[in-house]
C-alpha cells in the first residue's frame, strides 16, 4: 500500500514562479489528505495529477496567508463541480469564521456539508482517524496558534502463510481466527502455533509535518523515530536573529530536530524567498542530519512498507 508524500508549494510568505506557498498531500493507499493550502494549490493539484475529488478531509496548521490563501478558491471550485461528499477541515481557531464571511460576501453557495474542527494547539491530542491511519496534533510556536500534524499509519492486518493454507488444509473460517491471532488445531488434535501460520507483521509508517514554528524541542518525543519528517528551514542559520524574532527555525535546527527524534528522512521546506537557491539550506542541515533532501513542488517521497523482524 502506497505512504507518500507530495509538495505543492514549499515557499514561504510568497509564491514564486518555481515555488508555490505551503501546501502538500499525503496518499494512504487509495485515500489523499491535504495539509495546507496555500495559494495556487488547485492549479497544483492539476499540474500534478492529484485528484481532488479523493480530499475528505484538510488539514491546516495555521491562519497565516501563505498557508490558506488557496482554501477558499479550492472550496468553491468543489461546489461548481458538483460535489455531494463531506469535507472535514481541521484547524485553530478562526478559520470557520474566514471561511463563512468570504461565502456569505461573495454569495456563494456550497453543494455539499463543510465540518469544521477546531484543533488545540497547545497540547497534542488524537483529532481524527480512519480505517488507514490515525492524526496527532503537535503544539507549534509561531507568531498565532499553530499546530503541526503526525500521521500514523494503522497496524494492518496480519497474513497467513499461503503454503500452511494448502499443507494443512486450513478451512475459510480458521483463516480469519488465525489472522486475529489463534492457533489451528488439526482434526488429529494436533496444534500448530500462531507464529508459526503467519508472517511477520509490516511496520507502520508515520509521517510529522511541522509547520513554521520556532526551534522546539517540546515536539522530540511527539515525533520520535518518524519514518518521514518534513520541518520547516525558513532560514540558513547566519539568519538566526531573524529566525527568532519571526518564529521560525532555520536549516541547522531543523537538522538537530530530526537528529533527536531519531527521524528517518528530513524533508526541507518553507524557504524564504531571499533564497534562489536552496541547496545551502540543505547542506546546512545535513552537516548534522545527513538524511535531508529538499522539499520541492512537485516531488514525491514515499515510506517503503518494511516487515517487522518478527512477530
Amino acid at each position: 500500500m502506497k505512504f507518500e508524500l507530495t509538495i505543492l508549494g514549499c515557499n514561504s510568505a510568497v509564491p514564486t514562479f518555481d515555488r508555490f506557498t505551503t501546501a502538500q498531500v499525503l496518499q494512504v493507499g487509495h485515500q489523499i489528505y491535504l495539509i495546507d493550502c496555500g495559494e495556487g494549490t488547485q492549479v497544483r493539484l492539476g499540474q500534478f495529477g492529484i485528484s481532488k475529488s479523493k480530499i475528505n478531509q484538510i488539514f491546516i496548521s495555521h491562519l497565516h496567508g501563505d498557508h490558506i490563501f488557496g482554501l477558499i478558491g479550492l472550496l468553491t471550485s468543489f461546489s461548481l463541480r458538483g460535489r455531494e461528499k463531506p469535507i472535514d477541515i481541521f484547524s485553530p481557531k478562526g478559520l470557520q469564521e474566514m471561511i463563512e464571511v468570504q461565502i456569505k460576501n461573495s454569495e456563494s453557495h456550497l453543494s455539499y456539508p463543510l465540518n469544521f474542527h477546531e484543533v488545540d494547539t497547545t497540547v497534542s491530542k488524537l483529532v481524527f482517524e480512519d480505517n488507514l491511519i490515525e492524526v496527532y496534533t503537535i503544539p507549534l510556536i509561531h507568531r498565532v496558534p499553530t499546530s503541526g500534524y503526525l500521521f500514523r499509519e494503522k497496524q494492518a492486518p496480519l497474513n497467513i502463510r499461503s503454503e500452511k493454507i494448502t499443507e494443512l488444509n486450513i478451512p475459510v473460517e480458521q483463516i480469519i481466527k488465525i489472522k486475529k491471532g489463534a492457533d489451528f488445531v488439526m482434526p488429529d488434535g494436533t496444534k500448530v502455533p500462531h507464529k508459526d501460520l503467519v508472517l511477520a507483521p509490516m511496520q507502520p509508517r508515520s509521517y510529522a509535518f511541522c509547520s513554521d514554528t520556532v526551534y522546539n524541542e517540546t515536539i522530540i518525543p511527539i515525533i520520535n523515530r518518524v519514518d518521514l519528517l518534513y520541518h520547516e528551514t525558513t532560514f540558513l542559520h547566519e539568519k538566526l536573529e531573524k529566525a527568532v524574532y519571526t518564529k521560525h527555525t532555520t536549516a541547522l535546527q531543523a537538522g538537530m530536530i530530526a537528529k533527536a527524534a531519531e527521524a528517518g528522512q528530513l524533508v526541507t521546506g518553507h524557504y524564504s524567498s531571499r533564497y534562489d537557491d536552496v541547496s545551502p539550506l540543505i547542506e546546512e542541515a545535513k552537516t548534522v542530519f545527513p538524511n535531508t533532501i529538499a522539499g520541492s513542488d512537485g516531488e514525491k517521497y514515499e515510506v517503503l512498507q518494511k516487515r517487522s523482524p518478527e512477530l
